[in-house]
């Protein structure tokens, strides 16, 4: 399931929070593409201050922050 989905990360450089949403991919054992706001004003455009927010690449869904292991695991599908 998890294996095959793409799933991007956008955040910024330096967040605290982000550094959170990375450590519950890691509980969950699924990885993410990150894409820094920093780095596209498209995506600083989009997302502002609303990070982290999590992206599935199959049906563009997004879980925005707060969420935990449980969320994440629901947001995917498990």
């Amino acid at each position: 399931m998890t294996e095959t989905l793409e799933l991007r990360l956008y955040r910024r450089e330096h967040c605290g929070l982000c550094q959170l949403a990375e450590a519950v991919l890691d509980e969950v054992g699924v990885t993410a593409q990150a894409h820094y706001l920093e780095d596209e004003a498209e995506l600083e455009d989009r997302y502002g201050w609303r990070i982290p927010v999590i992206q599935r690449g199959d049906n563009g869904e997004e879980l925005d922050w707060p969420f935990d292991a449980w969320k994440l695991r629901k947001f995917l599908g498990a």
